[in-house]
């Protein structure tokens, strides 16, 4: 074989090699795109309207989400930790009938409080703390957000702010987070159950927390 069969031969492999690298980069690319947008949801649609709809930008930030915050390992509350949590946030949501917006002001401080008590970065830290947030709470995590936004909206003479019906659709959303930070983690619910980890636990464990009643009314007593 002579030496310029040899040389042909040689470029036509490389080319070969690099179309199939290209390809490969290609099809990867909308599959990274799909997955994020199927781990985030609803923060993959905000970051893609706050990079005014580049989508490559925003897949880029929620990549760096990731790789930043996805290897988190979260804290199971204590029973007395959750208990008092379940407690404030009771307490919050009746506050709300006579004081909206310091009712508010608390949910936003007490999901500040315990995503740090269950391993997130301190409330202190509210932007790093939403964005790790976001990584592993993506479809609850607006709420906080929400509630936070109106805690530091402050009304003005001439009646800005936050209305009434604003601050108890916040704290309504805020409400989904709160109860995915403080139920017991699937794993140790699986542990305590007897049930395998990953499945739900049965609904005659489920706590009886009063923080589910509806706002604007006040939970009835216990006979």
């Amino acid at each position: 074989m002579s030496t310029g069969v040899i040389i042909a031969l040689i470029v036509i492999v490389a080319v070969v090699l690099v179309v199939a690298a290209v390809l490969a980069l290609r099809a990867r690319g909308p599959q990274h795109g799909g997955s994020l947008k199927r781990r985030f949801g609803p923060e993959y649609d905000l970051a893609v309207a706050r990079h005014d709809g580049d989508t490559k930008a925003a897949e880029r930030e929620l990549a760096e989400r990731v790789q930043r915050h996805g290897s988190l390992h979260t804290r199971p509350l204590e029973p007395a930790e959750r208990e008092r949590f379940e407690a404030r946030w009771a307490a919050a949501q009746e506050r709300f009938v006579d004081s909206p917006r310091e009712a508010v002001g608390e949910a936003d401080r007490l999901l500040a409080e315990l995503a740090g008590a269950r391993g997130f970065p301190d409330g202190g830290q509210y932007e790093e703390q939403l964005t790790a947030l976001s990584v592993h709470h993506a479809h609850h995590v607006e709420g906080y957000r929400r509630v936070h936004r109106v805690t530091h909206t402050h009304a003005d003479a001439q009646g800005g702010g936050a209305g009434t019906e604003e601050m108890r659709a916040a704290m309504v959303e805020a409400r989904a987070l709160f109860e995915a930070l403080v139920r017991p983690a699937r794993h140790d619910a699986g542990r305590r159950t007897g049930t395998e980890a990953g499945e739900p636990e049965p609904a005659a464990h489920a706590p009886r927390t009063p923080h589910t009643w509806s706002l604007g009314k006040r939970r009835p007593k216990e006979s």
